[in-house]
């Protein structure tokens, strides 16, 4: 069988733990049979991030930029147990975060819907997408320890070197203080790309931060959205049949609580990562969730929602058995396809996209999926398959 070809590469940035097991598996069983792929490889894995002082997270940023397209595979952010396991030059920050930034993008998260897997809250009947903020708040912090009494300032010092200050707080003994920024810029890239991809989708959006309590940080946020939507957006979304609102966030979890489906919700970048995952368990799995980047320019890095499952790596390590689930990754891996098929003009590329998706339904539809999936589906006496032999399942019917 001619294989199908590509002209122009994909970014491909990979990852860590099991994720990154799985990541070969699906290249081999789902992709290099049927297409000629073409990509440009950087490994993100932690031992080579340490090894080029995390130059290689910045250079796969900038070949996305470059390409257009990227694909992502799940990678660890380390903490004080990862340097020592690692043995690593320092704590790197989230690869992430990094590219993220460098992009100046907004994710879009949404849930992989499937017959069987039903989700745990029982009104929702349609995909409840999470527009993500991908810049600043806690993943760009600078963070202190504070070892007894003293005062601690935010100081400002303009270019002519003038000074403002705001007391943070007045230590009497031993704490913790975290700062952390956004750009005005980067706010209204997240505001347009939301606005523009409701239209496209034809939902309605919501935002919501809690501007009562964060008078100038989460009230910036609201304030700049609220004035692109009214110059730039009201008519259109009117004439789209769609609306956009704001509400305090604690409100928005309620809301979304009692509602059918079928909308955007934006969140800065930490309320994003939290609600994402809440969205994505609710409605099945951690791994039955797509995530995209957005960068205004019209770059687009494909990713899966979840992290590296560290545990089942652990257990592949010892030769035991896992059943991981690799639909998120399979969908990231099928979301730049179609994307590179579709700038490129390539559609039977595109069309490749859509069947492994169609296929990697069709095979948990009929009953055979990963543990995850067995102990929540409504499918009666479904068939539990290994790491491999689910991919393996999929590619049978492919």
């Amino acid at each position: 069988m001619d294989r199908i070809k590509m002209t122009t590469p994909i970014v491909e940035m990979d990852g860590d733990e099991m994720t990154r097991i799985l990541w070969q598996m699906i290249k081999d069983n789902l992709l290099l049979p049927y297409i000629d792929l073409k990509t440009e490889y950087y490994d993100l894995g932690l031992a080579f991030r340490d090894q080029t002082d995390d130059q290689v997270t910045v250079d796969s940023a900038n070949a996305a930029k470059k390409y257009k397209v990227a694909v992502k595979c799940a990678t660890i952010t380390p903490n004080s147990d990862r340097v020592k396991e690692y043995n690593l030059k320092e704590m790197w920050k989230s690869p992430n975060a990094t590219i993220r930034a460098f992009l100046d993008g907004t994710v879009f998260r949404a849930p992989i819907v499937v017959k069987g897997i039903e989700p745990c809250v029982k009104n929702w009947k349609k995909p409840i997408t999470i527009a993500r903020h991908a810049y600043g708040d806690v993943y760009k912090g600078t963070e202190m320890k504070i070892p007894g009494a003293g005062k601690v300032e935010l100081v400002y010092t303009a270019e002519d070197g003038t000074e403002t200050r705001e007391t943070v707080h007045s230590f009497q003994g031993p704490g913790i203080i975290q700062g952390m920024h956004n750009l005005s810029s980067s706010i209204e890239s997240f505001a347009k790309s939301c606005f523009n991809y409701a239209l496209d989708t034809k939902q309605d959006l919501w935002f919501a931060t809690k501007d009562t309590i964060s008078k100038k940080y989460d009230h910036t946020f609201k304030d700049i959205f609220q004035n692109i939507f009214d110059a730039d957006f009201s008519n259109q979304f009117k004439d789209a049949g769609i609306s956009y609102f704001y509400t305090l966030i604690d409100d928005a979890v309620a809301r979304v609580m009692k509602a059918d489906g079928g909308f955007i919700w934006a969140c800065k970048n930490y309320d994003g990562d939290v609600m994402s995952d809440m969205v994505s368990s609710a409605f099945g799995s951690l791994a039955m969730m797509t995530s995209v980047l957005v960068s205004p320019d019209g770059d687009y890095e494909y990713e899966a929602a979840h992290g590296t499952v560290q545990r089942h790596y652990y257990q592949h390590l010892k030769g035991q058995e896992t059943s991981t689930n690799s639909i998120a990754t399979i969908f990231a891996w099928s979301g730049a396809i179609r994307k590179r098929g579709e700038l490129d003009g390539n559609q039977e590329l595109a069309d490749f996209a859509d069947r492994l998706e169609q296929a990697a339904r069709d095979t948990i539809e009929a009953g055979e999926m990963t543990k995850d999936l067995a102990l929540i589906t409504t499918i009666p006496n479904p068939t539990v398959l290994n790491s491999e032999n689910f991919i393996k399942a999929i590619a049978k019917r492919l």
